[in-house]
């Protein structure tokens, strides 16, 4: 039918264009975010691009939802402004026809919000975090620069060594200022290693001094040694091996329905449910009157996908705080939004009806 390939086709093109710009957007605002991790330590500066790709991957579903919902809005609102809308009503189109077009081109976009929440999510999360762990759990001399002040993982330390070589596990010239419990130290040393004792890993400096200074008193004191020992890693790392809610397989969640892991499934159920919920909502949304001359309706269109996505966020928030069971919360929020979605369409359908009887009577008299 003429009727539905042509909307199809407008809600395509629609689509790929706002997709286009709002990939965009997203690619240079991460990038932006993951240099600056990169310049301040938090991550690797050659794992960049890689973490780039894992956070967009990521965040594609959201992206899919919002592009739909715009190229929604958008297209049915060039309908409504130059009156080709009008032909359809006249034509005996009611504005609820509109829904199947829409959901006929939706539906593969909606199938990959799917798989992108339910597996791509988890997947890009838990590589991202396993590159930033990886980088974090490396020695302190390994993650400082040669000729750099660096700060240590736990923030206490501050750390300038120049490299022995290509030895990551030793340094020269090794300056360290330290502060912890009220003192303030600065030792220095001509050269410094890393050694293991057991599970711990300390670091050796040969042949320097340590200035400390009590901040309370104001009390100073000098120390020189052959040999100093001090431990680098005292982040307990026993939980390790069980990653974070957002980084679980979607069958592990279910499997353990502890009330974080409910939560994480209320935000991906919530993202999946919630694109079909925007796309009908965009079909209501997008009405708009031809003859104004100013167009507000994806104002707010857009004010109303912020606020639906903060509600998923406070759904997930609630549900994994125990506050809310993970079906009453689905119920409560995207039933709702259905129930909405649903009645702005039949509002519209009936108002068009409406004024549509009344020319029809201002004609005939």
């Amino acid at each position: 039918m003429l009727f539905d390939s042509s909307t199809r086709s407008e809600l395509a093109k629609s689509f790929g264009v706002t997709l286009v710009v709002i990939l965009t957007i997203v690619l240079t605002s991460t990038l932006i975010r993951t240099l600056g991790q990169a310049a301040g330590g938090n991550v690797a500066p050659q794992d960049v691009v890689l973490l780039m790709g894992y956070a967009t991957i990521s965040h594609l579903a959201t992206m899919l939802i919002l592009s739909l919902f715009v190229a929604v809005v958008i297209t049915l609102g060039r309908f409504y402004r130059e009156s080709e809308m009008t032909i359809w009503f006249a034509s005996g189109i009611p504005l609820s026809r509109f829904v199947r077009p829409v959901l006929r081109m939706a539906w593969p976009i909606l199938l990959a919000v799917i798989v992108l929440e339910l597996v791509v999510w988890p997947w890009g999360n838990q590589n991202s975090g396993e590159l930033r762990d990886r980088y974090q759990k490396r020695s302190d001399l390994s993650r400082v620069a040669p000729g750099q002040f660096q700060a240590s993982r736990d923030g206490s330390r501050v750390f300038f060594i120049e490299r022995d070589g290509d030895n990551a596990a030793t340094g020269r010239n090794v300056f360290i200022l330290a502060n912890q419990h009220d003192r303030e130290s600065v030792t220095t040393s001509a050269r410094g290693r890393l050694e293991m004792e057991g599970d711990d890993r300390f670091l050796v400096l040969d042949h320097g001094q340590r200035n400390e200074t009590q901040l309370k008193t104001g009390e100073k004191s000098l120390a020189r040694f052959e040999q100093y020992k001090v431990m680098t890693d005292t982040q307990v790392l026993a939980n390790a091996n069980q990653p974070p809610p957002k980084a679980m397989a979607t069958l592990d969640l279910l499997r353990t329905p502890t009330p974080k892991n409910q939560g994480e499934l209320a935000w991906r159920l919530g993202m999946i449910l919630g694109g079909v919920n925007m796309a009908l909502l965009g079909v209501g949304l997008a009405a708009s009157n031809p003859r104004r001359a100013s167009n507000w309706n994806l104002l707010f269109a857009l004010l109303a996908f912020i606020v639906y996505f903060n509600l998923i966020n406070l759904s997930q928030s609630w549900v994994g705080n125990g506050r809310i069971s993970l079906p009453r919360a689905l119920i409560a929020l995207h039933g709702s939004a259905l129930l909405l979605a649903l009645a702005v369409i039949w509002l519209r359908d009936n108002a068009n009806r409406f004024c549509l009887r009344r020319r029809l009577k201002g004609v005939a008299a």
